[in-house]
């Protein structure tokens, strides 16, 4: 069966489901194809918390009701270190906040408009294959229950994640790979119990990095930095509990509350950027064009004002006639990207300890964190990548 639409979207995850909302209330029709199952992509547990602009873009998208309603606005951020814990108020140096939503909810929400919305959308879709986007003839072809099927259009967003076929389809020489592989990874935990802070608690320690974070006024979410390579079944309830006691202790005796812990897995770390992100007409967006460590909550973010710049390009091009946008689409998007991968970078190489990390290697993190939590300057910069620079701000 062939399908004709204006944009192929491959990825249902939140930067394809985005911009095909995003498509949908500016009359552009979209087919997104995903081959993973409904269930499984609204399951997932990624990342939580959404930029200022972000959660805009969700109200814009007309998906901001129950964002609204359930998400957890943190107007700042706690870092917690040499037996202190520190407040960098991010709304007092910005105006502009983060909330706690997570990406499953974000996901759900979307794939309820896009249900609404009538336009398709399949879940299971297998030998997806990606072709002719250097020709004024792309398609998609996938398979969706024992049928195979051609989607003709116009475009193709790859939003099809790190592994996705989109990028793999690009020729070697056609773009170039920037990578980093860190020595150390993240024990992620969700437990029925309710959050003893408010806010994040950014943590450094002598015996590593640990975050305090929440899904909902019952659910927390913790981390404990470890190495790759460690077998879950390492990490027992009662040591995961005990490590995060001792790396969170703070002389006020705070400390997070236990419950019942029902998903954990560990998860590597890697900074990764694709160059360029439009290969004719083919559009890289999310990750399927970079990753950026978790530290500094930008992974979801970067992804949506991905499709916030590709929506618009699509929108001026049928709309106006207009191709300036979509030929400034990898250049602008990169612009973001590549601050983002310098934030993360710096929390990350702050929060963290390496392998072959000294003593001195410690004092100076400390020393870093001190002058961090002393300067107005330094508490602002940290507050403006946080919160997520403007949009418009990238034109300056």
């Amino acid at each position: 069966m062939t399908i004709r639409t204006q944009v192929a979207i491959v990825g249902a995850g939140p930067a394809g489901l985005l911009l095909g909302q995003l498509l949908h209330l500016r009359g552009i029709d979209s087919v997104i194809v995903e081959n993973r199952s409904r269930e499984y992509v609204i399951e997932r547990v990624r990342a939580g918390v959404l930029e200022h602009g972000t959660v805009e873009l969700m109200h814009e998208a007309g998906v901001g009701a129950r964002l609204d309603r359930e998400g957890l606005p943190h107007r700042g951020v706690y870092l917690a270190f040499d037996g202190q814990r520190r407040r960098i108020d991010f709304e007092e140096l910005t105006g502009r906040h983060v909330t706690v939503y997570g990406q499953n909810e974000v996901v759900r929400d979307l794939i309820e408009a896009r249900s609404a919305s009538g336009r398709p959308l399949y879940f299971e879709a297998t030998d997806v294959r990606v072709l002719g986007f250097n020709t004024g003839r792309p398609t998609v072809e996938f398979r969706h229950h024992d049928a195979t099927n051609e989607i003709a259009c116009d475009f193709i967003a790859g939003c099809d994640g790190f592994r996705g076929v989109s990028r793999q389809s690009l020729p070697a020489a056609a773009w170039r790979a920037y990578e980093r592989e860190y020595p150390l990874a993240w024990l992620g935990i969700l437990a029925h119990a309710a959050p003893s802070s408010e806010e994040l608690v950014y943590s450094l320690s002598e015996r590593g990095f640990a975050l305090f974070s929440m899904r909902s006024p019952r659910v927390t979410r913790l981390y404990l930095q470890c190495a790759p390579d460690e077998p879950m079944d390492a990490w027992p309830d009662e040591r995961i509990w005990n490590e995060l006691d001792s790396r969170l202790a703070t002389d006020d005796g705070w400390k997070p509350n236990r419950g019942e812990i029902f998903q954990k897995g560990i998860t590597g770390m890697r900074s990764f950027v694709a160059e360029p992100m439009r290969h004719g007409r083919l559009f890289l967006a999310g990750d399927a064009a970079h990753i950026v460590p978790p530290t500094g909550a930008k992974g979801l973010n970067l992804a949506a004002a991905d499709v916030r710049t590709l929506a618009g390009a699509f929108c001026a091009w049928y709309l106006d006639g207009c191709a300036r946008l979509l030929e400034a689409y990898s250049a602008t998007c990169l612009r973001r990207v590549w601050r983002a991968q310098r934030f993360s970078f710096w929390m990350t190489s702050m929060l963290h300890r390496s392998p072959s990390d000294t003593d001195f290697d410690y004092r100076r993190q400390v020393a870093e964190l001190d002058y961090l939590t002393h300067s107005r300057a330094a508490m602002t910069s940290m507050a403006e990548n946080y919160t997520g620079l403007p949009f418009e701000g990238l034109n300056a």
